[in-house]
């Protein structure tokens, strides 16, 4: 047996280059890449701020470690690629992430962060939130002319028996169907929903907040609201209207939109027929659904190939030309696509294991 007090044990050197072989080294880590975040971290006072968001109800007399150093250590963790709590009972002693949060000692256990993280409340989940808007704020050094503000949907699969369960036809699973918000590749808002809900529950609210603190801030900018056909909902589009927001907006096709296309529809099939080369058309048309108080611009794409047509539609009260609008206005909204499945892989936002 190697007494860990001996001498370290000398190789052949290369050059005038010392090799040796020492078995004094301690407890070592393999998260030191972490520093370089913890760094930026301290930087941005990101995690400090957020930590003044949390509603600190616990019994001090109690209490081991701080709101601050329990948020750093989640995240910190989550950024290392360690989304389970379960994680941290292991993790708690790694002498790395005790000194990304600056201690010498173990670090909160899984059920000290389990607990932290179920007494979250509704209005520290909101303040959160708030962060991350003044976080987009703060970013901009000059007053941007244009914001696109990108809502979408999507499904966290659900493998257990968590509250708020339920069953999603469209997705054909059990999950939740959070709903993000981004502005470019910078996250605003995600906010966690059941999935038995309209896909645009809470959307009109969280337009209006995000809306009215960005014009407090830029009172000049454009700002459009971008969004698939979940949002085609009457009040949504009507307080666009009236607030001087844009929108384009994907809506689904029904009877009066088809037979308003069918011309354009036959036109690309002719087309296509005559040099077997994919047709992409499009026209513009004003509709109003039968819930709708006043006609909307509607503008149609076809593309017609061999496998048949493809239809769509958007609703819009921006004026540029009907293939400039879709094709610069609306099909960049799918980047937003890659966002949030940066969040998915990169950060776990749909680690959904735990349950009160």
């Amino acid at each position: 047996m190697t007494n860990c007090t001996s001498k370290p044990h000398q190789f052949s050197p290369l050059n005038r280059k010392k090799i040796e072989a020492s078995f004094t080294g301690g407890a070592v880590g393999n998260q030191g890449g972490l520093l370089l975040l913890r760094e930026i971290d301290k930087k941005l006072g990101f995690t400090k701020q957020l930590s003044k968001s949390i509603d600190n109800v616990r019994h001090q007399g109690y209490v081991q470690h701080c709101v601050h150093d329990l948020l750093k250590q989640r995240i910190y963790a989550i950024a290392a690629g360690f989304e389970d709590v379960n994680d941290h009972d292991n993790l708690r002693q790694d002498p790395c992430f005790q000194t990304l949060l600056g201690r010498h000692v173990n670090l909160a256990s899984s059920s000290t962060l389990s607990r932290f993280e179920n007494a979250l409340s509704h209005e520290s989940l909101m303040n959160f939130n708030r962060r991350f808007i003044e976080a987009f704020i703060a970013s901009h050094k000059t007053t941007p002319k244009e914001l696109i503000l990108d809502f979408d949907p999507t499904n966290n699969k659900i493998h257990g028996q968590q509250e708020e369960r339920h069953y999603h036809g469209y997705y054909e699973e059990y999950c939740y169907l959070p709903l993000h918000v981004f502005c470019g590749e910078q996250l605003l808002v995600s906010l966690l929903r059941p999935s038995d809900i309209d896909g645009s529950k809470y959307a009109g609210a969280i337009l209006r907040l995000l809306v009215k603190r960005f014009r407090e801030v830029w009172p000049e900018v454009k700002i459009i609201f971008r969004g698939d056909s979940a949002f085609a909902r009457k009040r949504i589009l009507y307080w666009c209207e009236q607030h001087d927001v844009g929108y384009v907006v994907g809506i689904a096709g029904n009877a009066v939109l088809k037979r308003e296309a069918k011309s354009l529809v036959e036109d690309a099939e002719q087309r296509y027929n005559t040099t077997q080369e994919k047709q992409r058309l499009f026209t513009e048309f004003y509709y109003a659904a039968r819930s709708w108080k006043q006609q909307r611009r509607v503008i149609a794409k076809v593309e017609y190939h061999d496998q048949g047509d493809n239809l769509r539609f958007i609703v819009t009260n921006l004026n540029e030309a009907a293939q400039t609008l879709y094709d610069q206005q609306y099909c960049p909204r799918g980047n937003m696509e890659n966002g949030i499945k940066q969040l998915k892989l990169d950060v776990f936002s749909d680690r959904n294991s735990c349950c009160e």
